[in-house]
């Protein structure tokens, strides 16, 4: 094997944890929301600069609640700011493992890609005599859209060439 980015083994207990973990979670943050596409589009998105506004906004109408009528509800705003606060500290974990999930997931296709074509490639020069000709076929399809796109362009797939 020639590609070997990512070497992993996940013991069966280890998953097993890491499901209770994640039950845990999903009940722990009962909570959260999901959003359809056309109610995010909608909102009022908050970005750095409108945060600074905003946290100020706060600060002031607390300091302030004289000038607010009876509807409007202070508390339910400072709650939502503690939430914000807790969650996002949470969000920024769960966020740097999942991207170290997908690049591990990256990785371990890539390898198992490129080791595949690897191994075809030898079964089209050993295979002829082994008797895996059939196999070889069946395996070949995959690259099949290429060779008729390489031969319309009139460049045909040179011999040792690695498809993509």
């Amino acid at each position: 094997m020639s590609q070997n980015i990512v070497d992993i083994t996940f013991e069966e207990t280890a998953l097993a944890d890491v499901d209770a973990a994640l039950r845990t979670l999903d009940a722990g943050l009962t909570g959260l929301i999901a959003l359809d596409p056309v109610k995010r589009r909608r909102l009022h998105k908050m970005g750095d600069k409108s945060e600074a506004f905003c946290r100020l906004a706060v600060d002031v109408l607390t300091a302030n609640p004289q000038i607010l009528p009876p509807t409007f509800d202070l508390a339910a705003l400072q709650r939502d700011v503690a939430a914000l606060d807790a969650l996002r500290s949470r969000t920024v974990v769960v966020m740097r493992l999942y991207q170290k999930m997908l690049d591990t997931e990256m990785a371990l296709g890539s390898d198992i890609m490129s080791n595949s074509v690897e191994g075809y490639q030898l079964l089209k020069l050993a295979g002829k005599s082994g008797g895996l000709d059939t196999l070889r076929k069946q395996m070949s399809v995959r690259f099949k859209y290429r060779r008729m796109r390489d031969e319309e362009e009139g460049e045909p797939e040179a011999e040792g060439e690695v498809p993509a």
